[in-house]
């Protein structure tokens, strides 16, 4: 085989491999009703779905916090209502991300690894079970990590390419700036890495007297007008350019509401980079190698990059470890300083929080598992040519037990989405029936509710979102606040949320037909309008009959 033929059929087997494995994982989380388990998956696909579907669809209903363009890729898939509804519509992004960064990973390691090293560490890369499980729901990671690596993929090539043939640098150099744009729309961290990274190319155009390039300056301005679009955006929609920042639904203010108040700090590592630096590396490293051999295997991927760095220095492989690796200083500052906590099950307080952010380092120590795959092999050849392939086998082994312990140990961030939809699910339950009942008796009545906190209840209930009256509506949501009997025929309030203290100051001509609670939940109740308008309607009890 010619050497085009063998990198023809080297990304075709990449490409079936990682989309089988992406299949797999998929069918998975649909026969174990796992792909609505984390809370912040089903709100991603209800603020894609009420982008249309609403009282009045308009652009604000993207939300102020989270960034775009997750959902704006979810567009598409939500009008589907089964697919909103039972999360199908949340699966094609990530699962595309997923099979793009598998792509994106083998063809960064083969820069400067042979075959089999670059296949080990796309093997520990895409076997990852957490990775795994995460692409089959509608959170952000997988569509980060991969914009990460293809940003880091493009700036090695492209300085390649730099003194090579400027015709192809500069086309790449649109792509960079594209997936630099689409990072800052996706999560925050991608505005520090288009900070860095254009600034880097910035400072290497300069040394080679080229900064008067009109294609830098081109996309420089789409790289600079992205994250000045999101503050005009919060201006123009909430009334304030940090609303994502100090609003009522920033991190700052859940840490506010959620913090407990005794005389501890908020967090672990709250104030303290250090202690936050522990914990997101050690959320990395749980994420990604089995217990038994955790710091070792991390040990030996942060040192084998080490020294591929210095050995290799000339081949742009700094570049590319540097964008890699920046999610440790991220969010060792993060969780200090940025009300971004990490809770760990072995450490204080032993819980379950924001444990993904951990795999976000998944392809920096993927990249190292690889660099000391190569010298492994290598060391093997040396010393007999024939041992390289059992040296190959028994990594690749290593690779799969290692896989294979993340599963048995359950995979931390499918244990923290059971967790969450744990503390839903008895509401999830006992609420639609009710409300189908009442909604038969009065066909496509309006029902006042919050859907933010669990938008499933809509859902589960069978209506359109444009059937209730929702803290998204704005206008409409305040004027239905001030008088909650004459905007809906049903009310469902939860004890403290917005419509329970409307219904508390304007009780008038709501009666209350059912009650339902949850353990570690605040207490529902369901309102229906008119004095005798809760007759023959089925009731749930609380505590136990209501779960």
């Amino acid at each position: 085989m010619t050497e085009k033929a063998n990198s023809r059929v080297e990304w075709l087997a990449v490409l079936v491999c990682s989309a089988v494995a992406s299949l797999a994982a998929i069918m998975w989380s649909w026969q174990n009703g796992a792909l609505l388990n984390w809370g912040d998956a089903v709100a991603h696909m209800h603020i894609a779905r009420r982008v249309f579907d609403c009282h009045q669809p308009r652009l604000s209903q993207l939300g102020s916090v989270w960034l775009p363009l997750p959902h704006i890729l979810m567009l598409p898939f939500v009008q589907v209502y089964s697919w909103w509804a039972n999360g199908i519509a949340g699966i094609v992004p990530s699962a595309l991300a997923y099979v793009a960064s598998c792509v994106g990973m083998y063809r960064l390691a083969r820069r400067w690894l042979a075959p089999a090293a670059a296949a080990l560490a796309l093997t520990f890369f895409a076997i990852n079970p957490n990775l795994l499980y995460l692409q089959t729901t509608a959170m952000t990671e997988p569509l980060f990590v991969c914009e990460m690596i293809w940003i880091a993929l493009w700036l090695v090539e492209w300085r390649e390419l730099l003194d090579v043939d400027a015709r192809r640098s500069d086309k790449l150099l649109g792509w960079i700036a594209a997936a630099l744009v689409a990072a800052i729309y996706t999560r925050y961290d991608g505005w520090v890495m288009a900070l860095l990274a254009w600034s880097a190319i910035g400072v290497e155009l300069l040394r080679r007297g080229r900064l008067r390039s009109r294609t830098f300056w081109v996309a420089s301005a789409f790289v600079v007008a992205a994250p000045i679009a999101w503050f005009v955006y919060n201006a123009a929609a909430f009334g304030d350019w940090l609303e994502f920042a100090r609003g009522p639904y920033s991190a700052k203010a859940i840490e506010i509401r959620t913090a407990s108040h005794g005389a501890g700090p908020p967090h672990p590592g709250w104030h303290n980079m250090w202690v936050s630096l522990l914990f997101f590396m050690k959320a990395a490293e749980m994420d990604t190698v089995a217990a038994a051999w955790g710091n070792q295997l991390l040990a030996v991927g942060v040192l084998a990059s080490a020294g591929a760095w210095l050995a290799r220095r000339r081949h742009g492989i700094g570049w590319a470890l540097q964008l890699l690796w920046l999610p440790v200083p991220f969010y060792a500052y993060s969780v200090a300083y940025s009300s971004v906590p990490i809770f760990l099950p072995p450490w204080w307080p032993h819980s379950w929080y924001n444990t993904r952010y951990g795999m976000e380092l998944l392809p920096a120590l993927a990249l190292g598992v690889g660099f000391a795959a190569s010298f492994a092999i290598g060391a093997a050849r040396e010393f007999k040519p024939q041992w390289a392939k059992y040296a190959a086998g028994a990594l690749f082994a290593l690779m799969a037990l290692n896989a294979w312990q993340l599963l048995r140990e359950r995979p931390l961030t499918y244990v923290e989405g059971t967790k969450n939809i744990a503390a839903h699910r008895p509401y999830q339950t006992a609420i639609p029936p009710v409300l189908r009942a009442l909604l038969a008796e009065r066909p496509g009545a309006t029902i006042l509710m919050e859907t933010s906190v669990d938008p499933e209840i809509v859902a589960r209930t069978g209506i359109p979102l444009r059937q209730t009256i929702n803290e998204a509506d704005l206008e409409i949501w305040d004027t239905a606040l001030k008088a909650p009997a004459a905007h809906a025929a049903i009310v469902l309030a939860f004890d403290g949320d917005a419509v329970d203290g409307a219904v508390k100051a304007h009780p008038e001509g709501l009666a209350a037909v059912a009650q339902f609670s949850a353990k570690g939940q605040p207490s529902g109740t369901l309102y229906v309008a008119g004095s005798a308008e809760g007759k023959d309607v089925p009731k749930a009890g609380t505590g136990r009959d209501a779960r």
